[in-house]
């Protein structure tokens, strides 16, 4: 029998980057995957790939930049028949690289509502049937960005770091429930997702992830409980530690590094 066998899996931001390699790694263990995202084409062809591979999956075309109709995607479940969800990946994100001075509200809020007010309402409303039954887990997909903040793009930054400090609190509140709560932080992904897409190398002392690594990260945190778990090559854990005692430091070492250089390329990748 597989790990997942009889678990219903929801995941967000299914249709493009990490979202499809963590809906697949958890179809192969045995769960049903309902899939989230606002590109219905997308979620066609997910589902397809899965059924296709003999997994079993659904698609619930939703854009989670409306986080105050969240209500309504949860009643939708149950006409998937996938009201008693067991595991919760909250994958979805988007970021904008830009000088701060240059956004607008809409902007900020279109970031805070799909990257952090999202999840926490999604997990507002699917948490009491976990507990009701004594399981379940919630995985968060957050950045090292929300470690470390980002220059040029301090809202993705802002958060992310909401995300891991949310997550950080609800662990605490739920221990002994039964439910698990994890927050994945990658750091640079190749192949796939929004770094990728930008067309820039990471920087060489940092390095990159693939996205199966962070798939087999969210499968990990299902099968142990863990916490938080960095998805990084490069040598970070000592660099963050340092940056606590020592945040000007760290400043110096980022920029060292090439990621503020990075972040101004990337916004001129956007003009």
């Amino acid at each position: 029998m597989k790990l997942l066998e009889g678990k219903i899996a929801l995941v967000t931001g299914v249709s493009r980057g990490i979202g499809p390699y963590i809906a697949r790694i958890l179809s192969d263990e045995g769960a049903s995957v309902i899939g989230i995202s606002r590109n219905e084409e997308k979620l066609k062809d997910i589902e397809k790939q899965i059924i296709d591979d003999g997994g079993n999956a659904q698609m619930i075309p939703f854009d989670l930049n409306k986080s105050h109709r969240i209500k309504i995607l949860v009643q939708k479940l149950s006409e998937y028949n996938a009201d008693d969800v067991d595991i919760l990946v909250n994958n979805a994100g988007i970021e904008k690289y830009s000088d701060y001075v240059d956004n607008n509200y809409d902007s900020i809020q279109s970031i805070i509502n799909v990257n952090l007010l999202a999840p926490m309402e999604l997990t507002r409303m699917i948490l009491p049937k976990m507990l009701e039954k004594g399981s379940g887990n919630i995985v968060n997909i957050a950045s090292l960005a929300g470690r470390k903040g980002v220059a040029y793009n301090s809202i993705y930054s802002a958060s992310k770091a909401g995300l891991i400090k949310w997550g950080d609190g609800l662990r605490q509140e739920l221990h002994d429930t039964g439910v698990s709560v994890s927050t994945i932080m990658p750091g640079y992904i190749d192949e796939a997702g929004m770094f990728y897409d930008g067309g820039f190398p990471a920087p060489k002392l940092l390095g990159t992830s693939p996205p199966q690594k962070v798939a087999g990260a969210v499968l990990k945190a299902i099968k142990t409980g863990k916490g938080e778990i960095i998805v990084n090559n490069g040598p970070i854990k000592p660099l963050l530690a340092l940056n606590v005692f020592a945040p000007e430091f760290g400043n110096y070492i980022v920029k060292k590094f090439g990621v503020v250089e990075l972040s101004k390329k990337r916004i001129k990748s956007n003009d």
